[in-house]
């Protein structure tokens, strides 16, 4: 049994510091091209939310499909099962931006995490709460213990501008009637959501409703024993497009990446980490946020597995 978390993320950041190959930040988002690579950060929150952190690990960041987690949750909580009738929960094995098999699939998409299928999510939520993104930042910034969080608004300006196979995702699923949201509306709160920044001790300590079966900080349940089960299920998945299967060799966790450069983790009953940095491989994963990771259940011999 691992005693303190704090000499492991130390090792790991040894270890990351010298890592060749960084990869490159995602630069068709102009407002996350210019962020270092090389740049680095980890925290491990406990199920209490006792968290322990390397590197930049208090430094807020671009959370990008990260939330997509959150608002996944969120709408899971209010209409259960009747979500899954508008989303699947399979592995796509196309880029996380594809319009590929909405086609053929009537307009459903593969998975609530690669965008399509959050968009779906999105509008979900949005007709439940009439704010997506609002109740998004409501709910981590109560579940981090940082009413700080905030939407950059400059992130979310730059992903509007060079935002057009979003709409085009948006608009052809609204053709099969899966989104009934207006797609300007419904851009401008997925857009928002993308945008919220936050760090790594704020992400993993916000994560822990799914270490914790479903049980928010406060001791409420947003989610039942079962539906965080599916949750941490499609992360496994699903939640490092279509490179979940790697991900599951290296890691053997539930995980989430997004293209600013981070990854949310989840060691159910345990705890919940958090990496970034953001230089990216060619699947729009963290480099060294997978390696250090893979590092991390290998030292600790904590994995689903």
């Amino acid at each position: 049994m691992v005693q303190s978390f704090l000499p492991v993320l130390e090792r790991i950041g040894e270890e990351i510091e010298g890592l060749a190959g960084r990869g490159r930040p995602a630069d068709y988002i102009p407002a996350l091209a210019a962020v270092d690579p090389n740049r680095f950060g980890m925290a491990v929150a406990e199920l209490d939310g006792t968290v322990y952190g390397v590197g930049e690990w208090q430094q807020p960041f671009s959370t990008q499909s990260v939330t997509k987690v959150f608002t996944l949750a969120l709408d899971l909580a209010r209409e259960g099962d009747s979500l899954w009738e508008h989303v699947g929960r399979e592995p796509s094995g196309n880029p996380f931006n594809s319009l590929v098999q909405l086609e053929y699939e009537h307009g459903i998409p593969r998975n609530p995490f690669i965008n399509a299928g959050a968009l779906v999510v999105t509008d979900r939520l949005h007709r439940l709460t009439g704010d997506a993104s609002g109740n998004l930042l409501d709910f981590l910034r109560t579940e981090s213990a940082n009413p700080d969080l905030d939407v950059n608004r400059d992130v979310a300006a730059s992903e509007t501008a060079h935002g057009d196979r979003n709409a085009a995702l948006a608009h052809f699923m609204a053709s099969y009637g899966n989104i009934t949201t207006p797609v300007p509306t419904l851009l401008r709160e997925y857009f928002r959501q993308c945008a919220i920044e936050a760090s790594c001790a704020d992400l993993a300590v916000a994560t822990g409703f799914l270490a914790r079966h479903g049980i928010r900080a406060d001791g409420t349940r947003l989610l039942t024993r079962s539906q965080a089960k599916q949750v941490n299920a499609v992360m496994m998945t699903c939640g490092t497009y279509d490179a979940a299967g790697d991900f599951a060799y290296r890691v053997g966790l539930p995980g989430k990446s997004g293209v600013g450069g981070a990854i949310i983790a989840v060691v159910p009953g345990r705890c919940t980490l958090c990496v970034w940095s953001p230089g990216l491989d060619d699947r729009g994963n963290s480099v060294a946020g997978v390696a250090a990771l893979d590092r991390f259940t290998t030292i600790t011999g904590l994995s689903v597995f």
